[in-house]
């Protein structure tokens, strides 16, 4: 009997709703269409569809080649052949098949999605972001959010906001639009506006995958990696196989200091794909920490050999300080910085790798430009107020007073577990980290952000140091024990101590003595040229943005200074300083009275610090790993001649940083 139109039309329609939960019952639907008439290319379609989901490529491959021959033109077509493709390793076909079915339909999602994956698969990386980008626009489906969508994706994201503001104005609870704002401010670096409403979204949607992905990228990138993993396992426990989910999961494994698992998961990935250069960048990030040294050069440059312009593998490799740059990676990167479409992260690592291949030849004024060109490129993407800076150390001062903690003499946590280390970056608290960490009785972890988040959430809501006036006695205990109930993350060992070396928060000792009263404090302190230099020519990941401008680092450690003198006289004896010149000078006497500060017993181990072996995230991660050395005491007058908008902006502290 033949079919009616009406009725082969439903019977099409009830196919193509099986194929995405019951691939055989679609396919049984379809054979009985194209029983009745077997020239209907969407029944068709429909079978090869079916019989790739089930397995069967090789079969549907013979019906796509045939329905695609007969129609160029359809898009959908194009997508299943590409998929098809993938599936029996025909990578340029499924390639040319995907490109071909975008530039047929730039709205067919799944078809932009799957030519992300297999570029992401060939290794670029770039074009599989391109993609990915392209996936999410064309998703959105609801025409009163296209604009908003087409916005963000041409990077308007002024008008994005405006537009997706005034769709929540009307439908507060349009999950899709929450999630798509809380991307748009991210990118602008407004991550605490977008937290709440990606919140909202899945108060609202807890299956929503992509607000839930968003959320758990957001916390990482903030370092909140304990928060980012438990959507991570939730989004895995839906799709065990997702890469852009183990991928997180490996690097919130890294941030909690779980590298083994985390090396286990990268080495898994790389198996599936070995031509992903990024994947090989985090694999000898993650090596480097645990002192496989010779890995983790090896991963660097599988990454340079598959991207020759990926600046940040080489930086890698010159911070690791083991593995010379070679003169053929050294042309290739010059020749790379020549390129005028070169993208600008990968120019200013360059620029930091290239200046530590001329530091290591002894050719400084080379080096320094290099160094300079790099920072100036940092400076701009992650600008830094020094005005505003001074302003809250000056309020700081005015505030916290001896008669303001008198006042606030009874709260807190009085757990005496944790250790800060605080300063400046490149002064030597890693070294000294290193040190107590080789005690019996103390663990250490790592730059932990914590105190900063704290004091960030205490600035949105009352300003800041000003929010530390309203906390009572209950209010401190309580943020001590948040403080630690977050940081238990972080300690493998049981220890009874353990360390937090966030150099910044020199800025928050006032907080830190509010809410852990019992806690040690230890200021890591180094000659200003020596660790203004030494951070100048370094690229941090994030968190000192004072380091890229010569003025500005010595305004940074004459305000440092400034601050640690004052708590000195409000809170007498509270912070232990060591002198870095003097810990090498006198590495024994200085251990002691370290200890000694910590009410720590003295341990022979701690002068053989270099033999413990522990993971260690941090730049010096390898100076820590060789007993002390006097070689890069002085270091910087090598660069004297260039140092001087950092000499003027010092001040008297270039002669009085020592007191």
């Amino acid at each position: 009997m033949a079919l009616t139109p009406a009725s082969r039309n439903a019977a099409v329609d009830r196919a193509a709703a099986l194929l995405g939960r019951d691939a055989a019952a679609a396919e049984r639907e379809a054979r009985e269409v194209l029983r009745l008439a077997p020239a209907d290319p969407r029944a068709q379609l429909i079978l090869a569809s079916a019989r790739r989901r089930q397995g069967d490529a090789k079969g549907a491959l013979t019906i796509l080649d045939s329905l695609a021959q007969a129609f160029p033109r359809a898009a959908q077509t194009r997508y299943e052949l590409g998929v098809v493709r993938a599936a029996l390793g025909d990578q340029a076909g499924a390639l040319t098949a995907l490109r071909e079915a975008v530039a047929l339909n730039r709205d067919l999602a799944e078809a932009w999605r799957a030519l992300g994956d297999e570029l992401f698969r060939a290794g670029d990386g770039p074009g599989a972001e391109a993609a990915f980008a392209e996936h999410a626009r064309a998703a959105v489906v609801e025409p009163a959010l296209k604009p908003a969508a087409a916005a963000i994706h041409a990077g308007r994201l002024d008008d994005a906001e405006r537009l997706l503001m005034s769709r929540l104005r009307t439908m507060p609870r349009d999950t899709i639009a929450l999630n798509m704002l809380a991307e748009t401010l991210a990118r602008t670096g407004r991550e605490p506006d977008a937290e709440p409403l990606l919140d909202q979204a899945l108060t609202a949607d807890p299956t929503f995958s992509g607000a839930r992905f968003n959320l758990a990228r957001l916390l990482f990138n903030q370092q909140r990696a304990a928060e980012a993993l438990v959507h991570v396992r939730s989004l895995l426990a839906d799709a065990p196989d997702a890469a852009p989910y183990r991928n997180l999961l490996a690097a919130c494994l890294s941030l909690v200091g779980d590298y083994d698992q985390a090396i286990g998961l990268y080495e898994a990935l790389l198996r599936e794909f070995p031509r992903q250069a990024r994947l090989w960048l985090n694999l000898g990030q993650a090596l480097r920490t645990v002192g496989r040294r010779t890995d983790a050069v090896d991963a660097f440059r599988r990454a340079i050999a598959l991207a020759p312009d990926l600046g940040e593998a080489y930086w890698s490799l010159a911070n690791l300080k083991v593995a010379p740059i070679t003169e053929t990676e050294e042309r290739t990167m010059a020749a790379q910085l020549g390129r005028p479409d070169l993208l600008e992260d990968d120019r200013l690592h360059l620029n930091y790798a290239l200046g530590k291949a001329l530091e290591d030849r002894g050719e400084h004024a080379g080096a320094f430009h290099r160094y300079a060109a790099g920072a100036a490129l940092r400076r701009r993407a992650v600008p830094y107020d020094a005005g505003a800076a001074h302003q809250i150390m000056q309020r700081s001062k005015a505030l916290l007073t001896a008669a303001f903690f008198e006042s606030r003499a009874g709260g807190g946590c009085p757990d005496p577990a944790p250790i800060f280390i605080v300063g400046l970056p490149r002064s030597g608290s890693t070294l000294i980290e290193q040190i107590l960490a080789t005690h019996s009785a103390v663990e250490g972890t790592m730059e932990l952000s914590d105190i900063g988040f704290m004091a960030r959430r205490l600035a949105r809501i009352t300003g800041y140091p000003d929010g530390l006036i309203g906390l009572d006695e209950t209010a401190r205990r309580e943020r001590g024990e948040t403080y630690l109930d977050d940081t238990r993350v972080h300690r493998k060992l049981g220890r009874a101590f353990f360390i937090d070396k966030m150099p910044n928060n020199f800025h928050h000792i006032g907080l830190i003595h509010l809410i852990l009263p019992k806690a040690r404090i230890i200021d890591a302190r180094r000659h200003p040229l020596g660790a203004g230099f030494s951070a100048f020519k370094q690229h941090f990941a994030h968190g000192q943005a004072f380091s890229y401008n010569l003025s500005d680092i010595g305004g940074y450690y004459r305000d440092y200074v400034e601050l640690m003198a004052h708590f000195d006289a409000v809170l007498p004896g509270r912070i232990h300083r060591v002198i870095y010149e003097d810990l090498v000078e006198d590495t024994e006497g200085e251990v002691r009275r370290l200890l000694a500060a910590c009410d720590l017993p003295f341990e022979d181990a701690c002068l053989r610090f270099h033999e413990t072996a522990r993971a260690v995230r941090t730049v010096s991660s390898e100076q820590v790993r060789r007993p002390i050395f006097r070689d890069g005491l002085d270091h910087w007058r090598s660069y004297e001649p260039w140092l001087g908008p950092m000499k003027a902006a010092l001040g008297p502290a270039l002669e009085t940083w020592r007191t």
